[in-house]
């Protein structure tokens, strides 16, 4: 088994076409092309067409208008095409109830529409390459857009602006750009032995590694460093960054870290944990191969905690000092 296959929503190729954002008439000529598709969103589900067993998430302007997409369309970028040439990919929220949109395209097609959640879209893995990563760029920003549709300073109502990238205010002239918020997630391990623990909201028996928000005028080590010792008490010496996330719910991104134990003692402390423990290589390897005599798991193979964990127990990995 490899850690080298990424997780889930790593996987975007567009060219997110910064450069023309500020172009209004550049970008009224791409909505109107006719190989222009769109990225629907109802609320934080995608409109997923469904033929046989394919999944389709992009869909056609005529789509979107009768389902009633929003006037306020952000351009997520522009997509290669087999052979030469791009098409352009936009998303938007849509009005229709889900009633209405979980209905027969056509009454004689095989072809339905259904609202499928992030999560189980990726946990499924029908989706073709490179869609869970487009779907979290529409997920995370459309989501921003829903939920700063106010200034920040003055309280008036804004507009979007650079085609779905800032919201402008027209009262004091203030921007505002989407957020991501950095996530500190880290495997913490002493020899053969990895640090564990169980969130309140994961399912019984599913053991993770921690993690925790960064916080203003922190460094990454630090971070790790304090949620370690918040959560469980333990401390931490080095620390290595190994790989990152884009993880949409709403728009975090997880910054994966190895780091070494420098104390052993587990002391739970913030209430985050419910249970948190040392376990042997072999134990862990038993929880990701689904063959724990007490039937432990580990989270499941979208999330970065899954790659590092898999990482740490297939691959041998060195000391963070090596």
């Amino acid at each position: 088994m490899s850690a080298d296959r990424p997780p889930a929503y790593c996987d975007n190729a567009l060219d997110r076409a910064a450069e023309r954002r500020d172009d209004i008439a550049w970008l009224e000529e791409q909505k109107a092309r006719k190989d222009a598709v769109f990225i629907l969103l109802a609320g934080d589900r995608p409109v997923v067409a469904i033929d046989g067993e394919t999944l389709r998430i992009r869909h056609s302007a005529d789509l979107a208008k009768s389902l009633g997409a929003s006037r306020e369309t952000m351009l997520l970028g522009l997509e290669q095409m087999e052979g030469a040439g791009t098409r352009p990919v936009f998303c938007a929220q849509v009005s229709a109830a889900a009633e209405e949109i979980e209905a027969d395209i056509e009454a004689a097609s095989s072809s339905a529409l259904k609202l499928i959640d992030l999560r189980s879209l990726a946990m499924q893995g029908t989706l073709p390459e490179g869609d869970t990563g487009l779907l979290a760029q529409a997920r995370s920003l459309s989501h921003w857009h829903a939920s700063h549709r106010f200034c920040s300073r003055c309280g008036h109502e804004t507009k979007m602006a650079q085609a779905g990238y800032r919201r402008d205010c027209p009262s004091c002239s203030a921007p505002h750009f989407p957020r991501t918020d950095p996530v500190v997630i880290m495997l913490i391990a002493e020899g053969d032995m990895a640090l564990l623990g169980r969130p309140h909201r994961l399912a019984e028996g599913v053991y993770t590694t921690l993690a925790g928000f960064m916080e203003p005028g922190e460094t990454i080590e630090q971070a790790v460093r304090r949620e370690v010792k918040e959560e469980a008490g333990v401390e931490v010496g080095p620390v290595r960054l190994l790989s990152n996330q884009p993880w949409p719910f709403p728009a975090s991104l997880m910054l994966g870290c190895e780091g070494e134990a420098a104390s052993r003692e587990i002391v739970l402390g913030d209430d985050e944990l419910e249970d948190c423990r040392w376990f042997a290589r072999e134990e862990v390897r038993q929880m990701l191969e689904g063959r724990h005599p007490s039937g432990l798991k580990v989270p499941p193979p979208i999330s970065i905690a899954h790659w590092l964990i898999r990482r740490w127990v297939f691959e041998g990995v060195p000391s963070v000092t090596d």
